[in-house]
């Protein structure tokens, strides 16, 4: 896992119009893209998205493909689409091309699926709704394409990495070698219309959807600071943190209910986010505001001997309090921890043998709203 830092953020943001104007959209640092020469058509503008129809009777060239350079040692691309009238099998869509590695996205000829390749046999997503014909609730395709300095690929279906189960979502492939170094996308089917609704690309890395979020907020506030913690406790070294407890069993707290925290077994923490503030913007314009995290986290033991399983927690929150402390926050001006508040349980019930102590840091931090 590696989160993406305040200087890693998507390099263009499409969310639609004009793909040639791309780079107007106020404060965000977007990359325009201009149409490949041969082209007659580039589309038109369709309720905020991009629509590129061919007629029956008409030719490829009547259709059209949009790019910008690609460069970097890897790339992370989110997309959506959806069809108004099918491509046929075979036609790309997407290519997205770093200059060393590719990935190509292209119509398997139905409404239902569609065909991601690379170097060997491609990946084809099925039970899907490309024309959003399902019902009025229908929502076009989100994609998220990832590709390392290795040609590595992840594919992630409306950004879910694994089911309630636990079980892995994401589809894998290698791309193909190559030197093109053109970010596509584009319809050039005869008797076709799709309709493209944004495109995001980053080529500071490859990024699950844990690790940069299309929305800045997103990634500022979870990533960056709880998940963050996750990762950072993960990897302790310290002797409760290494030993006495499971790398699965340290995550973040999406659902902290009795029922769902007794489905894993304890030692476990749970980090979760209880608030975030910004109490007053330090610049003209709100280019930079300070922010403030509460990250709170449940430290959850259980024995027979509830001496035993306080003891256990409080040396699992003493190392968890170290870790964090002297690694987060530490960057005076721009990121710092201000306060932290220790709440120790206390054994009620003859029959409790469940103990759960709680730890909540304050961060003070200075952020870049530029990138929004």
């Amino acid at each position: 896992m590696s989160i993406a830092t305040t200087t890693q953020f998507w390099t263009t943001r499409w969310n639609g119009g004009d793909p040639s104007q791309a780079s107007s959209y106020f404060g965000q640092d977007n990359e325009q893209f201009s149409l490949v020469a041969g082209y007659s058509n580039g589309g038109v503008d369709d309720n905020g998205s991009w629509k590129i129809a061919i007629p029956a009777g008409g030719t490829s060239f009547q259709g059209g493909f949009w790019e910008q350079a690609g460069s970097g040692d890897a790339f992370t691309v989110v997309f959506s689409f959806r069809y108004i009238e099918t491509p046929s099998v075979g036609t790309p869509l997407y290519a997205f091309d770093n200059g060393t590695h590719r990935v190509r996205v292209s119509s398997t000829g139905a409404d239902d699926s569609i065909s991601i390749s690379g170097n060997f046999s491609p990946v084809v997503i099925t039970g899907l709704d490309l024309k959003q014909a399902g019902s009025f609730e229908a929502k076009p395709i989100m994609i998220r394409i990832t590709c390392d300095s290795a040609g590595n690929v992840k594919i992630y279906l409306n950004e879910v990495i694994e089911d309630d189960a636990g079980v892995s979502q994401v589809y894998t492939l290698q791309a193909t070698s190559t030197a093109d170094g053109k970010m596509k996308f584009g319809n050039t089917a005869v008797d076709s219309s799709v309709v493209f609704n944004n495109l995001y690309i980053t080529t500071h890395g490859a990024f699950s959807p844990d690790e940069l979020s299309t929305s800045p907020f997103v990634s500022d506030m979870l990533m960056r600071m709880a998940f963050s913690i996750v990762e950072l406790l993960r990897n302790s070294k310290r002797f409760y943190l290494k030993n006495m407890i499971d790398d699965s069993s340290i995550l973040y707290g999406y659902d902290v209910s009795s029922g769902m925290v007794s489905r894993l077994a304890p030692p476990t923490i749970h980090v979760v986010i209880r608030e975030l503030s910004s109490p007053s913007f330090e610049a003209l314009g709100g280019t930079r505001i300070d922010q403030r995290y509460k990250i709170l986290l449940f430290i959850t033991t259980r024995g027979t001997d509830y001496k035993n399983s306080y003891r256990t927690g409080l040396e699992l929150m003493g190392d968890a309090f170290d870790e964090i402390y002297t690694n987060t926050g530490l960057q005076g001006n721009t990121d710092s921890l201000i306060n932290f508040t220790a709440s120790l349980d206390t054994k009620l019930d003859d029959d409790e043998v469940v103990c759960i102590h709680r730890i909540e840091f304050e961060y003070m931090r200075r952020l870049n709203m530029l990138h929004r």
